[in-house]
């Protein structure tokens, strides 16, 4: 098995998981579209991943998250994705909205989600060098991954 510089396995390919091009040479992973998870806890902030740098957009932080499955809605997606990615357990939140980028050929949900306890995430598999709390107010300090920079605005607005 190919491990990288962290010793954590990849996970294997799902059906899915694939590049879908838009019209303008755009591209976005996941034939079924993808989801993240947003998780924010009302003290420790925003839980943030750093992305491995040869993931899509790599040394940024953006939300756990990914391609979806075929038999599964965006909010199943965002938190399977989080659970392998973070060790984030979905009996620790209470979703509270979900936000959707369209691209006509493609769709990202961003699922947001309170944590209602405290819990330390866990770094899951090779798609994460870091996972880590960011105060609200230094998440736009970070070098954040392009599609989560322009979505943070409005959804910092909503959940203050």
């Amino acid at each position: 098995m190919d491990l990288p510089a962290n010793n954590l396995p990849r996970r294997p390919h799902e059906p899915g998981d694939e590049w879908v091009y838009g019209e303008n040479g755009e591209k976005f992973w996941g034939s079924y579209g993808a989801a993240g998870l947003l998780v924010w806890h009302r003290s420790l902030g925003i839980l943030l991943q750093h992305r491995a740098i040869w993931s899509h957009f790599g040394g940024t932080w953006g939300l756990p998250g990914g391609a979806r499955k075929s038999d599964e809605t965006a909010e199943q997606g965002a938190l399977r994705e989080a659970h392998e990615e973070a060790g984030v357990d979905s009996s620790l939140l209470r979703v509270m909205f979900t936000t959707v980028l369209d691209r006509g050929v493609w769709a990202y949900t961003t699922v947001v989600a309170e944590a209602v306890e405290e819990f330390e995430p866990v770094i899951g598999d090779a798609e994460s060098v870091a996972l880590a709390w960011v105060a609200v107010a230094d998440v736009e300090g970070l070098p954040l991954h392009p599609g989560f920079a322009a979505s943070w605005p409005q959804l910092r607005a909503r959940l203050l």
